[in-house]
């Protein structure tokens, strides 16, 4: 049961950290979001940048790699905006694993403690006799408490494991959708950067 205890301790610490961690104005702030394509649509991309480099959010690191890359290929800057991308989606991710893994080995640990109350509970049988059925049923019952634990434990993180999966893809789906906004005010034209066949003749 200690260890059990210790799981749902462990496991609602971590789920209530990313539950303040995943907020939608932490990761994809709005007004953040406002203010760099005002500042784009007027030209001031300067302005933008260092607004996303003051902005402690994931959208405004990727919207950095976006805007530091202006002038370039479409290609280009989606390539840069994808790999700070990939870096800010395991951030998001981080510490859900425990939730997880606190779902998978709760239930495990109550099974774990039930087999053994089922194996002292045998131990007595065999040195003294089955004895009174009461008692025997009060062993048993006792012995199947740590698999109720572990299941009341493991069901609920489970669940919060899984919404905080969908969560994050929630999360990462806006972040894309801004990010793409801003790319095709930024990037340049393939046209930009070479000339066309019949210019070239």
């Amino acid at each position: 049961m200690i260890p059990i205890g210790l799981c749902s301790v462990v496991g609602l610490a971590a789920f209530l950290e990313r539950l303040w961690a995943l907020r939608q104005g932490r990761v994809l702030p709005r007004s953040l979001r406002v203010m760099v394509m005002d500042l784009v649509r007027q030209g001031r991309f300067e302005d933008a940048l260092i607004a996303c480099r003051q902005s402690d959010s994931p959208w405004g690191r990727v919207a950095e790699a976006v805007l530091r890359g202006r002038g370039r290929v479409r290609s280009e800057v989606k390539e840069l905006a994808e790999e700070v991308g990939r870096r800010e989606a395991a951030e998001l991710e981080r510490y859900s694993g425990i939730v997880g893994i606190v779902a998978a080995i709760a239930p495990l640990l109550g099974l774990l403690g039930t087999v053994w109350g089922m194996i002292l509970t045998f131990r007595v049988i065999e040195e003294g006799g089955i004895g009174q059925v009461g008692q025997l049923a009060g062993g048993i019952s006792t012995a199947l408490v740590t698999t109720f634990a572990g299941l009341s434990v493991g069901i609920p993180a489970l669940m919060a494991h899984r919404w905080l999966l969908s969560r994050v893809d929630d999360l990462l789906l806006d972040m894309e959708e801004a990010a793409l906004e801003l790319l095709d005010r930024v990037a340049a034209e393939p046209s930009a950067e070479r000339p066309s066949a019949g210019s070239a003749e």
